[in-house]
């Protein structure tokens, strides 16, 4: 794999072949102008998204190109041989790898706080209000958010578990039922909490997964603020 200057080089060259300009290249990848300049300039660049970059520029240009012997995982590719067969050749230990689902969009990460106020604050909500822009593979509305989870009422040993720093993406255009994961605002407290929602005949709770905690009787004093739709959190 080329490094340094011979990387940024390759790059550009890459870029040159494809037929796209920089700035196109940024939006591909969801970052700004100056990023690829400086992976142009320098071959400073991320090893994922490197391998990422790679996949995007795929059968235009050759591994040799790169400087690989082969062509990495999820390389496209043209000729005689079927991926199958590329995987095959690389033995085991990749085969239960597979493309991911594809970007659908970004959403912003709040705080608690903005989360019990969303329905008030979202209509006048702006870039720079939130922590960060998150991209997702999320199948949400526009109006969605993330979240990111703090302590441990939510972590269980057992089926669904969503530990203390995973990030939440919340629907608030989605329809909710008993069972459904939840962001909810009880009337008395600023801040919203992440619950799972349940409905037995005329009571309903807001319950943790984490069974040291008990669960919270609503009746009249809770808003249901969105459905949690997808949990993401780094290893």
């Amino acid at each position: 794999m080329l490094e340094g200057e011979k990387l940024g080089r390759a790059i550009e060259e890459a870029r040159k072949i494809k037929g796209i300009n920089k700035a196109e290249l940024a939006r591909q990848f969801g970052v700004s102008s100056q990023s690829v300049q400086g992976w142009v300039k320098t071959g400073r660049i991320k090893k994922s998204t490197l391998l990422e970059l790679i996949a995007y520029f795929g059968k235009d240009v050759s591994p040799e190109h790169w400087g690989l012997t082969k062509a990495p995982l999820g390389y496209p590719t043209t000729g005689s041989k079927s991926q199958t067969n590329i995987g095959e050749e690389r033995g085991p230990y990749d085969l239960n790898l597979r493309e991911g689902p594809p970007i659908r969009g970004k959403v912003p990460l709040i705080s608690t706080v903005q989360a019990g106020k969303w329905m008030e604050v979202i209509d006048n909500f702006q870039p720079g209000d939130a922590e960060e822009w998150r991209e997702t593979t999320a199948n949400v509305g526009p109006n969605a958010f993330a979240l990111r989870v703090v302590g441990d009422s939510m972590t269980s040993l057992a089926g669904v578990s969503i530990p203390h720093g995973s990030i939440v993406i919340v629907d608030p255009d989605a329809a909710y039922c008993n069972g459904s994961i939840v962001v909810a605002k009880l009337m008395d407290v600023q801040e919203a909490t992440l619950k799972k929602l349940v409905v037995d005949g005329p009571n309903k709770y807001l319950k943790p997964l984490n069974p040291a905690y008990s669960p919270i009787p609503i009746n009249g004093n809770c808003q249901i603020v969105g459905v949690a739709k997808k949990v993401e959190y780094d290893l």
